[in-house]
C-alpha cells in the first residue's frame, strides 16, 4: 500500500468515526431530553401524592389493597388484632390456612405487598403489624 492509499484509508476511517460520533451525540441529546421529561413526571407524581395524602381525612385507614378472599382474610386478621405482630406462619395458623412452605411464602409475598401499599408495617424482620 502506498502513501496515497494509506492516507485515503485513514481519511475514510476518520469520516466514518466522525459520522458515528455525530450519531452518538444525537442519541445522547435524545436520551437527555427523555430523562428530563421522565424526571419531571416523577416530580409531578410525587407532588400529587403529597397533596392527596395531606388532603385525606385524618385517622382513616387506607382502603384494603385487594378485595380477593386471601387478602381480605389477612386484612381482617390484622383488623381484629390491630396491635399484634404476626409472622406469616403464625397468621396461617390463626386463619386455619395450610402451613406448608410454599403456601406460607405466598403469604409472605402478600404481606410484603400490603407493607408497600401502606396498610401494614414491618416492625422487625419477618414480623408484620397493622399500620396505626
Amino acid at each position: 500500500m502506498n502513501v496515497i492509499e494509506l492516507l485515503a484509508d485513514l481519511q475514510a476511517q476518520h469520516d466514518e468515526t466522525t459520522a458515528r460520533a455525530g450519531e452518538l451525540r444525537d442519541q445522547i441529546a435524545h436520551l437527555t431530553a427523555a430523562l428530563a421529561e421522565t424526571e419531571a413526571r416523577l416530580a409531578d407524581l410525587d407532588t400529587t401524592r403529597k397533596v392527596i395524602t395531606e388532603r385525606a381525612p385524618a385517622g382513616e385507614d387506607p382502603e384494603p389493597p385487594e378485595s380477593s378472599t386471601a387478602y381480605q382474610a389477612i386484612v381482617n386478621a390484622f383488623n381484629q388484632h390491630p396491635g399484634q405482630e404476626f409472622r406469616a406462619r403464625e397468621l396461617h395458623e390463626l386463619l386455619g390456612m395450610p402451613t406448608h412452605e410454599a403456601s406460607v411464602n405466598i403469604t409472605r409475598s402478600r404481606l410484603g405487598r400490603l407493607v408497600r401499599q401502606g396498610f401494614l408495617t414491618q416492625p422487625g424482620r419477618g414480623r408484620y403489624q397493622k399500620r396505626t
